[in-house]
């Protein structure tokens, strides 16, 4: 009976543990410098000009914190706000606030480092899978990273 009840207790209190969070991260290695591909990246609404994804990008300011609206082709958009942003270091921060996509609790890292070759980018996200499983979750930012990545690719060379 003893047994019973702390097994009991043990998958109430594991269905009480908050989901764990997703990790993605993809990069890329371009043959250019670090400084140049940053360039290419451009500002917070830079993206508009690499991601194929992304019809445009509307920058805008909420309690003194840069946010975007990205319009996404086909339809659908996605409010993001930047979290910190470091020209010296080449990265940046952002968050999710609004988004049609299967996530929550996003937190996503984009940064360029000099290499022997040129440079490598990596996109890397945190998150919680909504709607979907953890794999299906990681396969939709993941593919957003990709082609993000070939974007920049394409734009620094």
């Amino acid at each position: 009976m003893v047994k019973t009840l702390i097994l009991a207790a043990a998958l109430t209190a594991a269905g009480a543990l908050p989901a764990l969070a997703v990790d993605v991260s993809r990069s890329a290695e371009i043959k250019a410098p670090a400084a140049t591909v940053w360039s290419a990246i451009g500002d917070f609404c830079g993206i508009a000009n690499w991601h194929p994804a992304i019809e445009k990008c509307e920058i805008s300011t909420k309690d003194g914190v840069q946010m975007r609206t990205l319009t996404l082709k086909g339809g659908g958009t996605i409010v993001e706000q930047q979290q910190d942003r470091n020209d010296d270091d080449l990265n940046y921060r952002y968050i999710i606030v609004e988004s049609p996509l299967p996530v929550e609790d996003y937190v996503s890292t984009i940064e360029v480092e000099p290499i022997e070759t040129g440079s490598k980018v990596t996109w890397s996200g945190t998150f919680k899978a909504k709607g979907v499983d953890d794999a299906k979750a990681a396969e939709v930012i993941a593919g957003i990273y990709e082609a993000g990545l070939k974007g920049i690719t394409d734009k620094a060379k």
